[in-house]
């Protein structure tokens, strides 16, 4: 506990005044003595020997101190003493960690530094030292702040370490099992206790997942991809028309695509091997895919239901066919096919063998008309509207099954209507996708119309602007069904508080609501 200092006199100097004071607490998923219940009693104890009254409390539990994002009520304390609403004089928190584990010092002291400004003090209840702007605070303070930043790093490291070893010794570790696959929880001694359905976890600490073969039709699906991809030469979109013409679904029970046919074809777990680190997350920073340098694995930790041969057969063939050429391959088999057919489009390139794709073309070289121009060919009919209609086309599907793989990796449920791509999640709300095409006015300006899904009605619609290439997404706007319009939403690059208070970044807002958090995660034990 911090040392004593007197409350304060009244004006006759012979009675103290009682000074308003709020407390903040946030557990995380650490040790019992955060809990918010442990923190709130020894601030309330700390207030009651310094002569406070407690009258608002703001409490963050199950939150991450890393960042502000997601700290809710960290915010609304910031936002009640900016305004000048806040009611108090005081904000008593545990100790310098319970403020927050920032990444950078500098930002935790930010945070403070606002409340200081319109003359609210935070106060530490469970430190060794005064946080009255002395020197020796505020070099005690400082190194607390980078100490509660460091503790997040190194346990980051600890933990990263721990599931490494685990799937080194063939353990599972987080993730659907995916088509053909079930999940399968095992003791200690690795004797098998049961099958984990869909959204179950382990329950005790010493037990551990594998994955086993499912049954045997989707072992035998999973085989007959292969063949057909290696033996009949078929691509993944004609092995997924032929999956869904014979009434085959998804471990999600959906439709099959493009991508979840090749994510069949590619992923190792399928020869039995446990591969891990493929994207990192860690301290809550921007999401990013490594190399497979970076890759852990455990080679043969699982049942094969695919022969190794034939899978490095397969990986072979999707190797050649994605070959990187450089810009004057390219643009030389381009000039070779406009010669031979004295005219191109994307389906002529798209039906060439030994060709890039025409999306390949249209990355490289900016568009395929810039493409076309490149090797002396000019359309009769200017294709830029069909063109970049296309690709927004293929962007759109991209995107529903990014939100889905997140949502599902997060541990949520997703629900995709086949036929009109609602996604019903967690059974809780629904959710519509639309991309809005940019378009530059005469002035240079940038304009986008949203289409809402009326008939669909969703909870939330998720309208992904492009920027001004319309070649990736500029930023997100869920837009909740209340805002929702008969008539397109026009959009330009500033449009007020009411409709950008719906705008974000990235999507990790959307994601963050449908995840789930297993028990163990918000109930310290």
């Amino acid at each position: 506990m911090a040392g004593h200092t007197p409350p304060s006199l009244s004006n006759t100097g012979s009675e103290p005044t009682s000074r308003r004071a709020a407390e903040y607490v946030r557990m995380s998923t650490e040790h019992q003595k955060y809990s918010t219940e442990n923190q709130s009693d020894a601030i309330r104890a700390y207030a009651e020997e310094r002569g406070f009254e407690l009258v608002r409390t703001y409490a963050d539990a199950g939150k991450s101190g890393l960042r502000l994002e997601g700290r809710e009520a960290l915010q609304q304390l910031i936002q009640d003493v900016e305004a000048g609403t806040a009611d108090f004089d005081v904000i008593l928190v545990y100790d310098v960690s319970r403020w927050g584990r920032f990444q950078d010092a500098d930002e935790s002291a930010y945070y403070e530094y606002i409340c200081r400004r319109a003359g609210k003090q935070v106060e530490y209840c469970a430190e060794q030292f005064e946080n009255d702007g002395s020197a020796i605070a505020t070099i005690v303070k400082g190194v607390k702040r980078a100490m509660a930043g460091e503790y997040s790093r190194e346990l980051s490291t600890k933990v990263f370490a721990g599931q490494c070893r685990l799937i080194e010794l063939g353990y599972r570790q987080g993730g659907p099992a995916g088509y053909g696959l079930r999940r399968v929880l095992v003791d200690e001694r690795g004797d098998i206790k049961a099958e984990l359905k869909r959204g179950e976890q382990k329950s005790l600490q010493t037990d551990r997942v594998i994955l086993a073969p499912g049954p045997d039709e989707e072992v035998q699906t999973v085989r007959w991809i292969y063949g057909r991809f290696l033996k009949k030469g078929r691509s993944e979109s004609e092995i997924a028309a032929e999956l869904n013409e014979r009434g085959i679904l998804t471990d999600l029970g959906r439709l099959w695509t493009r991508a979840t046919v090749q994510q069949i074809l590619t992923n190792e777990k399928y020869i039995g091997n446990n591969v891990y680190n493929r994207r990192s997350f860690k301290l809550k920073r921007k999401r990013v895919a490594n190399g497979p340098e970076m890759w852990i694995r455990s080679e043969g930790a699982f049942e094969a239901i695919i022969q190794p041969r034939e899978f490095q057969k397969v990986q072979a063939v999707i190797a050649a066919r994605n070959r990187r050429f450089s810009d004057d391959e390219m643009l030389g088999r381009l000039t070779r096919l406009f010669q031979r057919h004295g005219y191109i489009s994307g389906l002529v390139i798209d039906e060439a063998g030994g060709m890039p794709s025409s999306g390949a073309y249209a990355h490289r070289f900016g568009s395929l008309l810039r493409a076309y121009s490149l090797v002396g060919f000019a359309p009769d009919r200017d294709y830029r509207d069909v063109e970049i209609n296309r690709m927004l086309r293929l962007f759109h599907g991209d995107a529903v099954e990014r939100v889905l793989g997140e949502i599902t990796r997060l541990g949520g449920a997703v629900d995709r209507n086949p036929v009109t791509d609602l996604l019903t999640i967690n059974n809780e709300f629904t959710a519509s996708v639309v991309v809005s095409r940019c378009r530059e006015t005469r002035g240079g300006g940038l304009r986008w119309k949203i289409r809402f899904d009326i008939s669909l009605a969703p909870d939330i619609t998720i309208a992904i602007r492009m920027d001004r290439a319309n070649k990736k997404a500029l930023d997100y706007y869920l837009l909740p069904q209340f805002e929702m319009r008969s008539k397109p939403l026009g959009l330009a690059e500033e449009n007020g508080l009411m409709l950008d208070a719906f705008r974000f970044e990235t999507l990790d807002f959307l994601f963050e609501m449908a995840r789930r958090v297993p028990v163990s995660e918000v109930v310290p034990w």
